[in-house]
């Protein structure tokens, strides 16, 4: 190295001519040998079939955790602020599992967090004065919460039918027609009760949001649910080499299938575990012993939480939304349309049908998140949801969603709510102000666009 640094110098000094080829003479084994390292990388990766983009996701999470658990001093890295995370995460997972589809189909939503907030809204008042105050109905059975629920799904789906038909057939852009329901819907908010808050919300509505002690599944329905999910992982990936052999495709290593099996199932009784490791606050603690005959013991009744109601709500979404995308029909135009407009249409498919199809999805996983919000706080605000189109849009991004379409993954999505709710939990859990908060999350999803932009543009 000394003596090639050498020789640069005299280079420099007698012949400049030769001073490209002799730095390139210098540098270009360190660029190869990096690029070798990123090769071998890519190689490995491709041979286990892994995501990269997913695991570095992963790989980030797991990074703000650990970098907001020295900075908090033990403070995030507790089973209840997890618990926390798990529950505020849905909301935004659930809406940015259909802004992945309506992205990919090469459009855009900015109204998610106002239809959010109006249905949210109106499911409040489906419960407390509709069926109640003006039907008679009485308050507190099963039926009012699942009529609820119902009313916000079919205005989610109706204001999902009118955007996307506007874009579709009217041919309007959705960032305007979108932009414009982002004021709409919030302004009816307010028109609807004179914007008073409504509560408190059905006991029976009030599980969707993850309320102790009734909306967690506890101990052990929370292991039940995870072993099933390690069973789903295992399943899949044989159903998935069984078939990839059928066809001709290459297949994973033996060492590869196990390692991944082995893997996603540590995680996910390494969550299942956390979770369980949440006991019932005293007081709740102490509420359930007598509401259930239980002599409480001494040092208090030990309850564990377990998974929350809204995560298994979550689970579902996702579990459906991937077999839509990846097994249906109905997804795999959706990604048609994305890839190549023209060349789907030329192919048969009703791409404006579709396209309004994606709009309509999102309006109802908007609603059920709105259900799911407005339970969590146990009352109807006309807040709710303010905010949250950036904080959905960063999610599906973040993601590996490309606003050039046709590129976009469900669990990608998902993990991209985690992060976000992650980063705002961590934040608050060191007293950063809430314009501070602001700041990191525009920043974070300028640097998920220019990553995508990179990426892309290698790509070709």
């Amino acid at each position: 190295m000394t003596q090639a640094t050498g020789d640069v110098q005299a280079a420099i000094a007698d012949d400049p001519s030769r001073r490209s080829a002799l730095l390139l003479r210098v540098v270009d084994p360190l660029r190869r040998s990096g690029g070798g390292a990123f090769r071998g990388l890519q190689s490995g990766a491709r041979t286990m079939e892994i995501d990269l983009r997913l695991a570095g996701m992963i790989a980030v999470l797991v990074c703000i955790w650990i970098g907001f658990g020295f900075a908090s001093d033990g403070l995030f890295l507790t089973p209840r602020n997890f618990y926390d995370i798990s529950v505020q995460s849905v909301p935004v997972a659930i809406m940015a599992t259909g802004m992945v589809l309506v992205i990919v189909s090469r459009n855009i939503d900015l109204s998610v967090g106002s239809i959010m907030g109006l249905t949210a809204y109106m499911a409040a008042m489906t419960q407390r004065i509709w069926l109640t105050e003006n039907l008679g109905l009485p308050y507190g059975g099963i039926e009012i919460a699942i009529i609820a629920v119902l009313v916000a799904i079919a205005v989610g789906a109706a204001i999902g039918a009118i955007q996307g038909g506007l874009v579709a057939y009217i041919g309007i852009p959705a960032f305007i027609v979108t932009l414009g329901g982002l004021l709409v819907w919030r302004g009816l908010i307010f028109k609807l009760q004179q914007g008073q808050t409504i509560a408190p919300m059905d006991k029976n509505f009030s599980i969707l949001g993850g309320g102790l002690p009734q909306g967690a599944l506890g101990q052990w329905p929370s292991w039940i649910l995870g072993g099933l999910l390690c069973a789903g992982i295992v399943y899949a990936l044989i159903t998935s080499r069984r078939k990839r052999r059928e066809y001709g495709f290459p297949v994973r290593p033996r060492w590869a299938l196990v390692t991944l099996m082995v893997g996603g199932c540590a995680i996910v009784m390494a969550v299942v575990a956390a979770l369980n490791d949440y006991p019932l606050p005293p007081l709740l603690a102490t509420k359930y012993a007598q509401e259930h005959g239980i002599t409480e013991p001494p040092g208090g009744l030990i309850i564990p939480v377990g998974v929350a109601a809204p995560v298994v709500i979550l689970l579902l979404v996702t579990l459906g939304m991937m077999y839509l995308t990846t097994r249906r029909q109905f997804g795999r135009y959706v990604f048609a349309i994305g890839g190549n407009p023209e060349a789907a249409e030329l192919a048969g498919i009703n791409t404006r049908r579709t396209i309004v199809g994606t709009f309509v999805l999102l309006g109802v996983l908007c609603a059920l998140a709105g259900a799911i919000q407005t339970a969590r706080l146990d009352s109807g605000v006309t807040s709710t949801g303010t905010g949250y189109e950036l904080l959905v849009i960063a999610a599906a991004v973040l993601g590996g969603t490309s606003f050039a379409g046709g590129i976009g993954t469900i669990p990608g999505a998902v993990l991209g709510a985690f992060v976000m709710q992650s980063l705002k939990s961590g934040m608050v859990t060191i007293n950063v102000d809430s314009p501070m908060q602001d700041v990191a999350i525009g920043s974070v999803l300028i640097f998920a666009v220019g990553l995508d932009t990179i990426l892309r543009r290698r790509a070709k």
